[in-house]
C-alpha cells in the first residue's frame, strides 16, 4: 500500500482556487444492494487505483475495517493516501502531469485544475452510464439533494458523489471557560469578540499565566470556519455587479467587512498571531491541548477533542455556537456533496461499468453503516441503541475510513461522534440542528466560470497577503477595499462575474 507518490520535479501546474463547499440536501430513503459488487466476469476481486485524502494516520489496508470492506464489496485496493495539508497541492501535480490512477478523490468539485482536466477529456463521462439509474438503485435514492447535477460540467456527469452531511463546521468556544469566568454564551459575533478577549485576559486553565490562544487562525484566516464568519456578514448572500454580474464571495463589500471583523480581533489580541502561516494540524494540536478558547471545524470532531482536552483539563467541553452578525446567521452550510469519485479516461468502458457497481454498493445503508461504526463486536457495541466506538474502532474507523466509497447521504453524518453515547450525540444534534434551517451555502461551490479559472490564480496569492496585511495593519481597510475594488473592474473579472450569475441562474432554473 502506497502512502505518497514520487512526484517529478519540475512539473508545472496551475496555483488555483480552493473553493468551499455547500449547498442544500435532503436527507435520502436507503435502500440496500446485498452482495459483492466488484465481482468481475473471472470472479476475482476488482482491482482500483485509488488517490484519495488522509485525515488521520496512515492505514494499514489489511486491519480488520479495511478487510471486512474490501471483502463485502470484492476488491483489491491500491490507496494512494495523500496528506489533507497536502492534497490541494499534489491533486493541482497530479492533473498537471497526467498520470491519472484511476480513480481520482477530489475534495471539491469546481477546483479549476480539476474543472480544466474534465474539459480536456481525462476523465469519464458518466452520463451515458448511469442513464436513467435504474441499474443503480443506491445512487438513485440514497443520495443528498441535487448531489450528481453538483458534479455535472457542461451538462454532463463526471463523477459519483463523496456524500456528506450538510451541517459540518461550527464555530467551536470552550463552554466550560465561559462558565468559569462567568461570562454568557454569546448569540453574535459582537458579543463573541467580548467573550475571547475576557478569555485571553484572564487565566481559565489555572496555569497562573496570560497565555491562553483566543481564535486560532489557519492557512489564511481561519480556514475551515472562514466561509461561516462571512456569512454573518452576507459574503454568501448572491451579490451583483452593476452589469448584473455574480461578484465572487471572497471579493464582495460584505467580505470586507468580515476582514474589518478578523483585524479588530487580531488587535485585541484575539485572532492568533501565527494565522497566516499556521497548519491545520499544529491550530488541531493547539486546541487538543487546552491551549485556545475558539477554533472552526467539523461538528463531530467534538467528542474526539474534549477527550484530548480533559487529560490536561478534566472539566473541558467545547460548544457549537449560534453566532448572528450584522447581515445574516454566521453559519455556513455544505451541499451534501463533499467532491466526487473520477474515473481516469485510461480505463476501459468495462471496467467503468464494475466500478460503477462498486460505487453504487458503497452507497448502499449497509456499507455506510460500515463506513460509519465499523463491525458491531471488533469495533463498536451498541449501548442504549446507539453504536459506540470501542479503542479499536476510534483508530481504524474515521474520515480517512470514509475515502473510498459514496456513503448514503445521513443528515447528522458529521455531527453524531461514533465514539459518543447516545445521550452525548442526542445533546450535540440538538446544540446544532438550527444550522439546517438558518444556515446558507456558497454559491461558488456549484457555479462555475471558465474565465474565473484562468483569471483568479493571477490574484490569489496577492489577494490572500493583501488580506494578511489588512488585518494585520499594514494597509488600511480602504487600501484594501481599493484593491478589491481595482480587480473587480477589470474586464476578466467582469466577464468571470457575468458568467458566474448564468450559471447561478441556470443552477437555479433546473
Amino acid at each position: 500500500m502506497k502512502s505518497t507518490r514520487k512526484w517529478t520535479a519540475g512539473v508545472s501546474c496551475m496555483v488555483a482556487l480552493s473553493v468551499l463547499a455547500g449547498c442544500a440536501g435532503n436527507e435520502a430513503q436507503p435502500t440496500t444492494t446485498p452482495g459483492a459488487a466488484g465481482t468481475g466476469a473471472s470472479g476475482k476481486p476488482l482491482e482500483i487505483k485509488f488517490f484519495a485524502g488522509l485525515y488521520n494516520e496512515v492505514p494499514d489496508m489489511n486491519n480488520a475495517f479495511w478487510t471486512e470492506w474490501q471483502k463485502r464489496t470484492n476488491t483489491k485496493l491500491d490507496m494512494e493516501w495523500i496528506p489533507d495539508g497536502d492534497l490541494n497541492t499534489k491533486l493541482d501535480l497530479l492533473l498537471a502531469s497526467a498520470d491519472l490512477p484511476e480513480v481520482l478523490a477530489a475534495p471539491s468539485a469546481v477546483r479549476p485544475t480539476l474543472l480544466n482536466a474534465v474539459r480536456s477529456g481525462a476523465f469519464w463521462d458518466l452520463t451515458p452510464f448511469l442513464g436513467d439509474m435504474s441499474q443503480y438503485p443506491n445512487l438513485k435514492n440514497n443520495l443528498g439533494k441535487d448531489a450528481l447535477k453538483y458534479l455535472t460540467v457542461d451538462g454532463k456527469i463526471y463523477a459519483v458523489p463523496r456524500s456528506r452531511s450538510r451541517i459540518d463546521p461550527g464555530i467551536k468556544i470552550r463552554k466550560d471557560w465561559l462558565d468559569k469566568l462567568n461570562i454568557p454564551v454569546p448569540t453574535t459575533l459582537d458579543e463573541y469578540a467580548a467573550a475571547l478577549k475576557k478569555i485571553v485576559e484572564g487565566d481559565p486553565d489555572g496555569n497562573g499565566k496570560k497565555d491562553t490562544l483566543g481564535l486560532i487562525g489557519n492557512e489564511i484566516i481561519v480556514k475551515d470556519a472562514d466561509p461561516s464568519f462571512a456569512a454573518g456578514f452576507g459574503a454568501l448572500d448572491p451579490t451583483f455587479d452593476a452589469e448584473g454580474g455574480m461578484i465572487e464571495s471572497r471579493l464582495t463589500p460584505q467580505y470586507a467587512d468580515a476582514v474589518l471583523f478578523y483585524k479588530k480581533l487580531y488587535d485585541d489580541g484575539i485572532l492568533s498571531k501565527e494565522f497566516a502561516v499556521m497548519k491545520k494540524s499544529q491550530a488541531e494540536e493547539l486546541y487538543k491541548t487546552g491551549r485556545a478558547a475558539s477554533y472552526g471545524r467539523s461538528v463531530w470532531w467534538d467528542n474526539e477533542w474534549e477527550t484530548a482536552i480533559k487529560k490536561v483539563q478534566p472539566e473541558g467541553k467545547i460548544l457549537n455556537l449560534h453566532l448572528k452578525g450584522p447581515k445574516g446567521d454566521a453559519i455556513e452550510l455544505q451541499t451534501g456533496v463533499s467532491g466526487g469519485y473520477y474515473i481516469s479516461k485510461k480505463v476501459p468502458e468495462a471496467k467503468v461499468k464494475e466500478l460503477l457497481k462498486y460505487f453504487d454498493q458503497t452507497a448502499s445503508t449497509e456499507l455506510t453503516d460500515l463506513g460509519y461504526y465499523g463491525i458491531e463486536g471488533v469495533h463498536h457495541t451498541v449501548v442504549d441503541g446507539q453504536k459506540v466506538l470501542n479503542d479499536l474502532g476510534i483508530k481504524e474507523v474515521n474520515t480517512t475510513s470514509k475515502g473510498a466509497g459514496v456513503l448514503a447521504y445521513s443528515k447528522w453524518g458529521k455531527v453524531e461522534s461514533a465514539s459518543g453515547s447516545k445521550a452525548y450525540n442526542d445533546a450535540k444534534k440538538k446544540e446544532v440542528e438550527i444550522f439546517d434551517e438558518v444556515g446558507k451555502v456558497n454559491p461558488f461551490n456549484y457555479t462555475l466560470s471558465n474565465t474565473w479559472n484562468s483569471t483568479w490564480p493571477k490574484y490569489e496569492n496577492e489577494w490572500k497577503a493583501n488580506v494578511t496585511k489588512a488585518i494585520v495593519g499594514q494597509i488600511t481597510i480602504d487600501e484594501y477595499k481599493a484593491y478589491v475594488e481595482k480587480i473587480n473592474n477589470t474586464p476578466e473579472m467582469k466577464k468571470a462575474y457575468k458568467e458566474f450569475a448564468e450559471s447561478y441562474k441556470a443552477f437555479n432554473a433546473k
